[in-house]
């Protein structure tokens, strides 16, 4: 009998689309907050939020990700850290934290539109759903080397992501 890994994710959903980062990777879940607008920033980049004196980037993965549906009334946060840098994604709802088990990983398939697909690391097929890990690293490596990061006052000598 082959030992399996598992990994706990914590879930979210766009769209009725569920996405999973790992829970090591996220520093706190809350719900919408007050956010501080910034002139000039990307599509993407809602505006600055204030976790306890932290100032967070509010980066809408709706907009990230191109999808078009009505978004919710209050958006819920996803506050993980990308180096020095608080990142919070807003998404539509929270799901649960979910164990899964290693075996039932697979690569993100085609039918994943790219502009979501790049930055998804694989996904988990679940009875009746299918959850898309979200890599903050990859999410991370646009933010900080498409100068976003620099509009919106973040740190930008950071060569390489790494979460």
């Amino acid at each position: 009998m082959s030992a399996t890994s598992t990994r706990q994710l914590c879930t979210f959903f766009i769209a009725d689309r569920m996405y999973g980062i790992d829970v090591m990777k996220v520093q706190e879940v809350t719900k919408a907050l007050p956010m501080t607008a910034i002139p000039l920033a990307p599509q993407f980049v809602h505006g600055l939020i204030n976790l306890r004196g932290q100032i967070s980037t509010a980066i809408g993965l709706r907009e990230l990700f191109e999808i078009s549906d009505a978004p919710p009334a209050e958006p819920m946060n996803v506050v993980c850290r990308l180096n020095e840098v608080l990142v919070s994604f807003l998404v539509d709802r929270i799901g649960d934290v979910i164990e899964l088990e290693s075996t039932d990983f697979e690569s993100a398939p085609e039918t994943i539109p790219e502009k979501v697909r790049r930055f998804v690391e694989g996904v988990y097929k679940i009875p009746g759903a299918l959850i898309s890990v979200l890599d903050v690293g990859k999410v991370g490596e646009f933010f900080f080397k498409s100068g976003n990061a620099h509009a919106v006052g973040a740190p930008v000598a950071h060569p390489a992501v790494t979460v």
